[in-house]
């Protein structure tokens, strides 16, 4: 039987050059490339499934074997959409690809865990590539690592309740992606036992809607940063109106579906996503209406769920940052918030404001007290988009899994201010405190940030990603007491919300920001009945 990682090899004078490694697949021959800044190998853009030409906002389709050798050598595929460092409209629909980064000790007996990695976007932007996901701080830590691009914006999340747009083909892309993996991985020397999937922000909520969706379990644990299927942002209702206001915008008027549906097929992708963008269409996960012959994803929303049932047995890390919003106030001149005020902005994402009754004038007070939205009121906004956005969403998600007897529960937050916080660099924000997304640097090897590593940043890349590599491993994040991780990770129980705060000192404590997200218990214990997507 041949090995199950294969390196052709090439003998001179007693030195021996390992070339391209080449694995047999159920899918066919792939042949990847050695790394230069790792002992690991990489197998790049690997087309895991086909979107359907004739449908490109319905369900996407397995991708047939390859009858030659694959070269698995380009990971520069992209969904369709504007991307978010040059801001233009970019990719095509031949963007279902994932990326294999295998440590080259993996065999046939010396199996590796794998951790999957879904990027976050808000479901409309992001792609898998080194660009941003440099895989070596994982891999020198014996696990495979492997990201995936799904569709986005209007072909990966139109939810139209008809047979031939369901709604959630991203999210479906995803399950297509996970098959992949769970049918081939262990021809890379992975182990199919060991499956720890994990994402940030929209990556976050894509992990946890796969624990409450109707598709079978395709993974063995979770990691779920700085997101939660309770934040109201992460849900849109279906709306069959969006295919004549696309192709309105595109100069081809017509109030019925399937015309519009028609037209929009026929247009360039990147026309289709310029006219969402002009008219501000926002595009999420929804709640499937099922037909018979279609596979659904998610039949029922998130709030009323009590059991995640493929949760129990499970072990989950879930956390956040500790400034996560940080991004949206910090910056911004006084005439700014003048014209944006965000509790009117976001508290009809989560609740039905009229059947509040005037109640959500509890939440300003709360915040803000009887003052105006103004700079001088910043951390103040900034707490409050923080909480509704991410922190008490993540709360109550973690709270969930408890309930529904998951393994092992694990809290972070995350507060470490420094060179490889990923958007406070991009934002050229100064201030402390870790922002959304802030973490991503320390997991992954950027691109966009300096190569050169400074000693206080290298502690966090490599606590963290010992941290969460050990708990791919071992269902534990802290196994044992180290100089590198000096506590012992106390799971989170019914009884206390146990958290480690991740810096340069590693903190133990329970129920963050508890006074905070009190207020958002007692609010929602009140106002369950206005919660968008409650049924009593």
């Amino acid at each position: 039987m041949l090995p199950l990682v294969v390196f052709l090899l090439f003998t001179a004078v007693q030195a021996r050059l390992r070339l391209d490694p080449l694995v047999d697949t159920k899918q066919g021959l792939i042949k990847g490339l050695r790394a230069d800044d790792g002992d690991y190998s990489m197998f790049l853009g690997i087309p895991y499934a086909v979107v359907d030409e004739d449908n490109p906002f319905g369900e996407a389709q397995p991708h047939p074997k390859f009858e030659e050798v694959f070269e698995a050598y380009d990971d520069s595929a992209i969904c369709p959409q504007v991307e978010e460092f040059n801001h233009t409209i970019v990719g095509t629909l031949d963007c279902l690809h994932l990326n294999i980064y295998v440590p080259n000790k993996a065999s046939s007996r010396n199996r590796l865990p794998v951790l999957v990695w879904i990027h976050g976007g808000g479901f409309e932007i992001g792609f898998a590539g080194r660009y941003l996901y440099g895989p070596k701080f994982l891999v020198r830590n014996d696990v495979i690592l492997v990201t995936l691009n799904y569709r986005l914006g209007p072909y990966g999340f139109m939810c139209l309740d008809t047979p031939e747009v369901p709604g959630n083909q991203g999210l479906k892309d995803q399950v297509l992606a996970l098959r992949w993996i769970k049918a081939n991985i262990e021809e890379f020397g992975g182990d199919i036992n060991k499956i720890t999937v994990f994402g940030e922000s929209a990556g976050a909520a894509s992990v946890e809607y796969h624990l409450l969706s109707n598709s079978e379990r395709l993974f063995n644990q979770a990691i779920l940063q700085s997101g939660s299927v309770y934040a109201g942002w992460t849900m849109r209702d279906s709306d069959s109106s969006v295919p004549s206001k696309l192709a309105k915008q595109l100069g081809y008027e017509t109030d019925s579906v399937d015309e519009a549906l028609a037209f929009l097929k026929k247009t360039d992708v990147k026309l289709v996503i310029a006219a969402a963008t002009e008219i501000s269409l926002k595009f999420r996960p929804c709640v499937e209406k099922e037909f018979d012959g279609v596979e659904s994803f998610i039949t029922s929303h998130p709030v009323n769920v009590n059991q995640v049932a493929k949760a129990k047995n499970m072990a989950i890390l879930s956390g956040y940052n500790d400034h996560e919003y940080l991004m949206a106030f910090v910056n911004q001149p006084e005439e700014f918030f003048a014209k944006n005020d965000p509790f009117d902005n976001l508290l009809p994402q989560n609740f039905n404001v009229d059947a509040l009754g005037g109640r959500e004038r509890l939440v300003r007070r709360f915040y803000i007290g009887d003052n105006a939205v103004s700079k001088q009121a910043k951390w103040d906004l900034i707490n409050f988009q923080s909480d509704i956005y991410i922190n008490h969403p993540v709360q109550r998600s973690v709270e969930r899994f408890v309930n529904s007897n998951a393994k092992k529960v694990y809290h972070y937050i995350f507060s470490y201010n420094g060179g490889r916080n990923f958007v406070k660099k991009r934002m050229n924000i100064t201030v402390g405190g870790a922002a959304h997304a802030d973490e991503l640097g320390y997991l992954f090897d950027m691109t966009i940030l300096d190569r050169d590593v400074c000693e206080s940043d290298q502690l966090i890349v490599d606590r963290v990603t010992e941290m969460w590599t050990n708990f791919v491993k071992h269902g534990n994040p802290t196994p044992e007491v180290s100089e590198l991780i000096p506590v012992a990770w106390p799971a989170v129980t019914k009884d206390s919300l146990n958290y480690v705060d991740i810096n340069t000192m590693v903190r133990l404590g329970a129920r963050p920001f508890a006074h905070r997200l009190a207020f958002w218990d007692l609010f929602f214990d009140a106002n369950m009945h206005a919660v968008k997507g409650y049924e009593n």
